[in-house]
């Protein structure tokens, strides 16, 4: 379990530092890597892919701000 910490730590800080181009990263990689870890051991592989997906939801959520379609309020 402390390996696994220490991981999501060290991405918390070595992401942090790139918090502009990595919105979306750390959420997912934190979920990623706790689903991974539960799931068969592979946290850190977890936590790549959930990178990778918050990440690719983080740009599509700021494209539909940017177009003004939230989905909220446009009836």
């Amino acid at each position: 379990m402390r390996p696994a910490i220490g991981v999501v730590v060290a991405l918390t800080f070595i992401l942090g530092a790139y918090s502009a181009s990595a919105k979306g990263c750390i959420k997912g990689a934190i979920v990623g890597g706790a689903a991974g870890h539960y799931a068969g051991h592979h946290g850190i592989l977890g936590a790549a892919a959930g990178c990778v997906f918050g990440r690719h939801e983080a740009k599509k959520h700021a494209r539909e701000q940017q177009a003004g379609t939230t989905g909220q309020g446009s009836h």
